[in-house]
């Protein structure tokens, strides 16, 4: 029960906001993104751009999301999302697929958790997420840069193309 309730309450706090707000960036991105030195609404952003939902209140991070070899898919809850990606490990390469709001790449980053349902753990999750974006910031000395690294570190068209699509989400955000 004490676990149901820190799952429930962190998602209230990554992503639930009242129906009449605007986008307005959560307090746990903003603590999150304060501890790694990363702007709170790039992550945000990235978040959005990775694991966004429709929800009453708009397009909102879903931490119970997985991306596998392509293909998206949401759950309504944290358990669900484990059960489904624990199917997925015994029938899927782990550098295709992506875990969690911060779309967390098992394959490539999963050995910072101990197992791969642990990736579900939203402030975990978008704790390294905002490390790689922190890392690729540090190499490249260009947010707009990291943001697209983040998602396609040897650059190109693949990083330029999902940097637009960050470079979208935060025209909506506060800065």
């Amino acid at each position: 029960m004490a676990t149901r309730y820190r799952t429930l309450m962190a998602l209230l706090l990554l992503s639930a906001l009242p129906a009449s707000a605007s986008q307005v960036i959560p307090e746990g991105y903003r603590e999150v993104a304060q501890q790694a030195r990363v702007p709170a609404n790039l992550l945000y952003a990235v978040a959005l751009t990775e694991s966004g939902s429709a929800l009453p209140q708009g397009i909102r991070p879903w931490p119970w999301t997985l991306n596998v070899s392509g293909r998206g898919y949401q759950y309504a809850t944290r358990s669900d999302a484990c059960g489904a990606l624990q199917r997925f490990v015994l029938t899927t390469n782990a550098k295709h697929i992506d875990v969690g709001p911060g779309q967390i790449n098992l394959g490539w980053n999963g050995q910072h958790f101990a197992t791969p349902c642990d990736l579900l753990a939203p402030y975990p999750n978008l704790q390294l997420a905002a490390q790689l974006l922190r890392q690729h910031y540090d190499r490249w000395q260009s947010w707009p840069e990291a943001a697209g690294r983040y998602h396609h570190p040897a650059g190109g068209k693949p990083a330029q193309r999902y940097r637009a699509q960050v470079l979208h989400h935060l025209q909506n955000l506060p800065s």
